[in-house]
């Protein structure tokens, strides 16, 4: 009975019960707050982690693995802002495997509780783990640059050196190893320059028609003749008064051909023409007839060449190294480009089959075509030279190699070019330029997207 009693009395109860149920409520509720307090620790701890991940795979390819690790505190740091946070401890791992790159970023911490105390937990621990991989794809890269007379005004060719040492940064930053990116260089004119040191080479065609070298430089046992065809036409009676063939042998005189020898190879420019049609729109390894490469001692000779490489020192010489002069001849610019990636006379570094590789040619051009081997005059628009570029960029295309198009027309006097458009791999490909200083930032642009496309999964 007296149980029963004390049950049913209301009398001064409810205080005693409050008092004993205030302190698990308020470990719950100082729970609820501690452990809020931990999240939003932890989400800034995730955050600064995944930031240090991309910071760190962005110069991944200049730094060792020891630096990478030594780097990753202080971008953390710089990362993350919550005081609260006791022994924050940091750690980067830079891996290769067999599907690319990566790089693990992980950080620990903890914070010491307010309320969670009075249930006997005086700190809490949290950890997080940040991952950056891309992929084991490899660039390469050909640059084809009109170095034509044009490009002398407006500051044209200073924008173009800027841009493409610009460019070259950046695609060395990409690199993660050596190899991972390749670069060639190939300036144009009329001709390009395939290198006057390669005058023994088998794959010079010095004779055999009449523009080639061998018919236009020399010298004549007769003066008065600058080329082969001119020079055997003529010739010396051995009666002095008389001058021709016919007229020395009808006085009964002995008439001799004049004789044509050419000019030793070695004083060669280095010059090319385009190859016999239609090897001029293919990439065929020359090896004899029309796919030799004919030379020419054009006076306007561009810069030389320059093949795939990642001696970033050298590419950016190259570089500086051009100087414009001559007609526009895009179309044998491209081919050497589209040769600098695939075949011979270049060296070409073998695939390595464990990783994947994107080849990619850049053109910039700031006029149209004025002449080639067998068209134009070298002021005025040819549309011969646009026919045969038209099938060469169709080769290119076909071949899988990306194809930009840059047209620069800071004079604003020539029309969008249909060819260039077209040329290009898609219309996000092709660029029209004003200034010259677009340049800079259109070599900016595209080499962000080989970035992008270096580092995609």
């Amino acid at each position: 009975m007296a149980l029963r009693s004390f049950i049913r009395n209301r009398d001064g109860g409810v205080a005693p019960l409050l008092a004993l149920a205030a302190i698990p409520l308020m470990g719950f509720v100082g729970a609820a707050v501690d452990y809020s307090r931990a999240s939003s620790v932890r989400a800034a701890m995730q955050a600064a982690g995944d930031a240090t991940a991309l910071m760190l795979s962005k110069d991944a390819s200049s730094l060792s693995s020891a630096q990478i690790s030594a780097n990753a505190p202080s971008i953390f740091n710089s990362n993350f802002d919550k005081s609260e946070a006791q022994g924050v401890q940091v750690t980067a791992t830079y891996g290769q495997g067999t599907d690319g790159y990566s790089i693990v970023v992980k950080a620990t911490a903890s914070i010491n509780t307010k309320f969670v105390g009075l249930l006997g937990v005086s700190t809490i621990n949290m950890s997080t783990s940040s991952t950056t991989n891309w992929s084991n794809s490899r660039l390469r890269v050909a640059l084809v640059l009109d170095n034509t007379g044009s490009m002398s005004s407006a500051g044209k060719i200073t924008a173009l050196k800027t841009a493409t040492h610009n460019l070259l940064d950046q695609l060395k930053k990409a690199a993660t190893n050596p190899g991972d990116v390749y670069v060639s260089i190939i300036p144009f004119a009329k001709d390009v320059n395939a290198g006057a040191s390669n005058y023994n080479q088998s794959w010079i065609k010095w004779s055999g028609s009449s523009d080639t070298w061998d018919e236009n430089n020399g010298t004549c046992s007769k003066s008065g003749t600058s080329n082969k065809a001119a020079c055997v036409a003529t010739g010396t009676c051995s009666k002095s008064s008389y001058t021709s063939k016919n007229s020395c042998q009808n006085a009964n005189g002995t008439w001799t051909f004049a004789t044509w020898t050419p000019a030793n190879h070695s004083t060669w420019n280095g010059c090319v023409m385009d190859r016999d049609q239609n090897y001029d729109t293919t990439n065929t390894t020359p090896s004899v007839g029309g796919t030799l490469f004919p030379a020419e001692q054009y006076n306007s000779c561009p810069t030389s060449i320059m093949g795939l490489s990642y001696d970033w020192t050298a590419l950016n010489a190259k570089v500086d190294a051009m100087s414009p002069a001559g007609g526009t001849n895009q179309a044998i610019g491209l081919q050497w480009g589209f040769q600098s990636l695939t075949n011979p006379p270049f060296t070409v570094p073998a695939m390595d089959p464990n990783y994947q590789y994107k080849q990619i040619i850049i053109l910039l051009t700031d006029g149209l075509n004025t002449q080639d081997r067998w068209y134009g005059d070298g002021s005025n628009p040819s549309s011969q030279v646009d026919n045969r570029q038209t099938i060469l960029c169709n080769n290119v295309k076909a071949a899988g190699i990306i194809l930009y198009t840059v047209q620069v027309n800071t004079a604003g006097t020539d029309p969008t070019s249909t060819l260039l458009q077209n040329c290009a791999s898609d219309s996000s490909k092709y660029f029209l330029l004003t200034t010259s200083n677009a340049i800079i930032t259109t070599f900016g642009q595209i080499g962000t997207s080989l970035v992008k496309l270096h580092l995609a999964k």
